[in-house]
C-alpha cells in the first residue's frame, strides 16, 4: 500500500497518506478501539472500496488493474460473522472447492478441529442445517467457516478475531486452526485480543480511522504510546 488515501465522505477524512510493505508469509495484525477503521482496511484489500488516492498493489500489480473476482479468489476470510447456507454440512464445505475429494474435505475439517462436532451430528457431514447454520453454536459455525478455507487454502488470509461469545476450549480450537492455517500464508488479522497478536510481523494501530503506530510488538512497547496503552489495560 504506497500514498494511500480513502474516506467514505469528502467531507471526513479517514485514511491519509497510508504506506505498508508486506512481505510473503508475513503476519499483519490491526488493531484499535472499536470503531476505528479496521474494516476500512479490509475493505480496500478486498476492493469492496478503491483508493481515492495512491496505490495498492500485488506482486507488483495494481488491484485496480485486475479483476475483483481473481483478486478475491486470492484471499480467505474467515470474519466474526459467520456465512453458511442451506444444505448439508458437505455442501457448505464443497462451497470453497467444489471439486474436493472426501479426503480433503475430512483432512480440512480435522485440520480446523471441527471433524469431532461434525461426526456427532445426527446425519454426520450429511447433516442438513438451515440458513445461517441453523442450531450449530456459535463456535461451531466459526470452525465449519475455518474448514471451508482450510479446503482451498489461498495466499492470503483475511482473520476476524473475534471469539467473544465463545467458550474458551472453542477459542483455544480456533486459535489453533487459525495458527496452522496462517502457517506459509500472508495474513491480516482484525485482532480484539491484543494477548492473540504478539506473534505479529506488523502490527498497525488504528484510531478514529487514522494509523497512529506501526511496528512490531516489542517495539510498540518500546515506544509507551497509545499500543502500550491499550496492551496494559487489556
Amino acid at each position: 500500500m504506497e500514498h494511500v488515501y480513502f474516506s467514505y465522505s469528502s467531507d471526513k477524512k479517514l485514511i491519509e497518506d497510508f504506506n505498508l510493505k508486506v512481505k510473503p508469509g508475513q503476519r499483519v495484525a490491526i488493531v484499535g478501539p472499536t470503531g476505528c477503521g479496521k474494516t476500512t482496511i479490509i475493505n480496500l484489500l478486498m476492493r469492496f472500496y478503491d483508493v481515492d488516492s495512491g496505490s495498492i498493489r500485488v506482486e507488483g500489480k495494481d488491484i485496480r488493474d485486475v479483476t475483483r473476482r481473481s483478486l478475491r479468489e486470492s484471499y480467505g476470510m474467515v470474519l466474526q460473522e459467520t456465512w453458511l447456507k442451506a444444505g448439508t454440512i458437505r455442501e457448505n464445505l464443497l462451497i470453497a472447492k467444489p471439486d474436493a475429494t472426501e479426503d480433503e474435505i475430512l483432512a480440512a475439517a480435522k485440520a480446523a478441529h471441527a471433524h469431532s462436532f461434525i461426526k456427532r451430528l445426527p446425519d454426520g457431514y450429511d447433516t442438513v442445517i438451515g440458513e445461517e447454520g441453523g442450531s450449530l453454536s456459535v463456535g461451531q459455525k466459526q470452525l465449519l467457516c475455518i474448514a471451508r478455507v482450510m479446503l482451498c487454502l489461498p495466499p492470503m488470509l483475511i482473520l476476524d478475531e473475534a471469539t467473544s461469545s465463545i467458550d474458551t476450549r472453542t477459542e483455544m480450537k480456533i486459535q489453533n486452526a487459525f495458527a496452522i492455517m496462517m502457517e506459509g500464508r500472508t495474513s491480516f488479522i482484525v485482532a480484539h485480543r491484543l494477548s492473540t497478536i504478539r506473534e505479529a510481523d506488523i502490527i498497525l494501530v488504528m484510531k478514529d480511522g487514522h494509523i497512529l503506530e506501526q511496528g512490531d510488538h516489542e517495539e510498540l512497547i518500546r515506544q509507551g504510546g497509545f499500543y502500550s496503552e491499550l496492551y496494559n489495560l487489556s
